[in-house]
């Protein structure tokens, strides 16, 4: 499970759902809700986890997408098996797993060192802990 270290900067709810704003370093995340556990605060610093199958890639895509969050990410190292291919990325002091089909990662001739983004929706993050 890929965490991503982040501080709560706003929380909006409205009938039973909440989007919840979140500041990483130098990027934006926001997170989709049913149920928010009444601890979570704003300014809570807390860790955000999201399963690797959930993260898509997008590489030298300048289009206008409806993905939540659109994180600038570098390929530390990729490993290729017969049908899927995991690829370690690195954002901002954080790695992330993403797990793609091997023929995706042949199709974008994806490489060690490439520059691509990754592509998270709202409703696949989650809150796993407060830490602060």
């Amino acid at each position: 499970m890929n965490k991503i270290p982040v501080i709560i900067e706003k929380i909006d709810t409205h009938e039973q759902l909440t989007i919840v704003s979140f500041r990483s370093k130098n990027e934006q995340l926001k997170m989709m809700s049913l149920e928010l556990d009444k601890e979570i605060q704003e300014k809570s610093h807390v860790i955000l986890t999201i399963k690797a199958t959930n993260i898509a890639i997008a590489k030298e895509c300048n289009c206008m997408l409806s993905y939540s969050n659109q994180l600038p990410v570098k390929i530390d190292s990729l490993e290729m098996g017969e049908l899927l291919c995991s690829l370690k990325l690195t954002f901002e002091d954080t790695i992330l797993e993403s797990i793609i089909t091997a023929d995706s990662a042949k199709r974008m001739d994806l490489k060690s060192g490439d520059s691509l983004t990754a592509l998270i929706k709202a409703s696949d993050l989650s809150i796993e802990e407060v830490i602060a």
